[in-house]
């Protein structure tokens, strides 16, 4: 992977990434205590109070996210001229670090959520709000601090709550200047006519948003394909992120073929509390995208995309309106390859039917061999470059049986079972099998790949296997070697 599609890398570029967030604010209030008895007055529940906490929340919320990923965050919304107003404007400073842009709009209510919960449970949400579109002049107000902070930002994030904000007077301006910027704008979108924010680069529904604006069934993988790109077709817009809940997250691009559709499942483990995940998901893809310099590919969106899936299956195994930190999401990130690594490993038969559904996807299908003992620098060009000549690379390794016939009793110096795991950890490497054979002709015979890889120190007609694969329309490819580095040198010069 480039350094824009590293996960890790957009990781570590999100610190010091600035990013502007317009969007509809209000004030998350919690309630907490216990519930011994039930009320004489009615059959209710009584709650004995015993805290409080205040947090901002909808656009507040996805703030703390970038904030806490290391995002210098601009922030832009409306309050009213009332007491949960002004305590907003406190929480979002201290959060932010820096003073946001509230307009007050005096004859508006602001936005205030109450929560009363016990043992863990929502026992009542109480809401307080205005919902009603802002005026033509609050809007003026909010869209010229909006371009005036996007100076500097690497992307833009629209919280749509549908509070009222974001008119479509104010989504024409910014977006207008976005597109004049060159920064991508996320969308968390609402309601049914999502033309209205022609322009953004993309939106990132939930399953239901999803059904409820495209009138149409969003169950299956191939209904949210089929749905999204009715709307992004619709609306001008090029690509779409949709959170599926237990289902993960689904990657679509506009067009009619399934270029760049990429398929997450849900990683969390245990779900305690759903409050703002898609706040989490949306500050997430925005601080991918805005770490190292805000263009959009399906690459990028893709390893954006398996980022923010990280993060919501964090942020729901959290009490409350929670945020995620960079170390948990490069973490969580870690825990996955190495996961993933182990399911690259397969026998036989199962490689067999991997390969098979790759190729149901029109996928290339490369194949490269060897013991790789002491992995070296040597082997990582051969693999890089094997990568490079297919859609998805197969490293089959000799047995340990294997390994002695050829190298003798000393060898190998790791087990199979070692050399497998280490080779699976490759971003390069889609899937490792070993055998047991001399050579891995019985092996290419049954996986039958499109493309054969070996090192340049072979011809075309020494390579095993190369009759049989260019006899069924395969090629040959010589890989070039990295001079100084064998496994036999770097055995010996241990043995000194």
């Amino acid at each position: 992977m480039t350094p824009l599609t590293d996960p890790q890398s957009l990781i570590a570029a999100m610190a010091g990434a600035r990013v502007l967030c317009l969007g509809d604010l209000m004030l998350d209030r919690f309630v907490y205590g216990a519930v011994e008895r039930i009320s004489p007055e009615a059959p209710i529940p009584v709650l004995r109070v015993d805290r409080e906490s205040l947090m901002p929340g909808a656009a507040g919320n996805v703030a703390a996210n970038l904030v806490a990923l290391g995002v210098d965050v601009r922030f832009v919304s409306v309050v009213g001229d009332d007491d949960a107003g002004r305590l907003l404007a406190s929480l979002l400073g201290d959060t932010l670090g820096n003073e946001p842009a509230l307009v007050v709009d005096p004859g508006r209510e602001t936005t205030l959520k109450t929560r009363y919960i016990a043992a863990g449970q929502q026992l009542l949400r109480a809401d307080r709000e205005s919902a009603d579109p802002i005026d033509d002049g609050i809007g003026t107000r909010v869209a010229d601090a909006a371009e005036a902070m996007m100076e500097g930002c690497g992307a833009v994030v629209l919280s749509d709550y549908a509070k009222g904000l974001l008119t479509p007077a104010v989504l024409e301006r910014v977006l207008a200047a976005a597109a004049r910027a060159g920064l991508p704008v996320v969308v968390d979108p609402k309601g049914r006519d999502y033309s209205r924010y022609r322009g953004a680069t993309v939106l990132t529904p939930n399953r239901r948003e999803l059904a409820e604006a495209s009138g149409l069934s969003t169950g299956t993988d191939a209904e949210v394909v089929a749905a999204a790109k009715g709307l992004l077709a619709d609306a001008g817009i090029a690509a779409m992120v949709v959170t599926r809940s237990e289902q993960g997250l689904s990657v679509v691009f506009d067009g009619e073929s399934d270029r760049g559709t990429v398929h997450f499942r849900a990683e969390a483990r245990e779900v305690f509390d759903v409050s703002g995940a898609g706040d989490t998901v949306i500050a997430t893809l925005a601080s991918a995208l805005a770490g190292s310099g805000g263009t959009l590919d399906e690459g990028r969106l893709a390893s954006a995309a398996r980022l923010a899936n990280l993060a919501g299956g964090i942020v729901v195994g959290k009490a409350g309106t929670a945020v995620v930190h960079a170390d948990e999401l490069m973490t969580a990130l870690h825990h996955q390859d190495w996961a993933r690594g182990e399911a690259k490993v397969a026998g036989r038969g199962a490689a067999r039917d991997r390969i098979a559904q790759w190729r149901n996807a029109g996928l290339t299908v490369g194949f490269t061999n060897g013991c790789f003992d002491l992995l070296h620098p040597g082997h990582i060009s051969l693999i890089r470059q094997a990568r490079a000549a297919c859609d998805r690379l197969v490293v089959a390794i000799n047995s340990d049986a294997s390994v002695k016939r050829l190298k003798g009793e000393s060898r190998p110096v790791q087990a199979e079972s070692a050399r497998a795991a280490v080779l699976a950890s490759l971003e390069a490497v889609d899937l490792v099998t070993v055998f047991g054979e001399d050579t891995p002709l019985e092996l290419i015979d049954v996986l039958r790949p499109d493309v054969l890889v070996k090192g340049a120190d072979y011809t075309v007609e020494t390579v095993v296997g190369s009759d049989l694969v260019q006899g069924y329309g395969g090629r040959v490819v010589l890989a070039e070697l990295e001079p100084g580095f064998s496994t036999s040198a770097t055995i010996a010069r241990l043995q000194r």
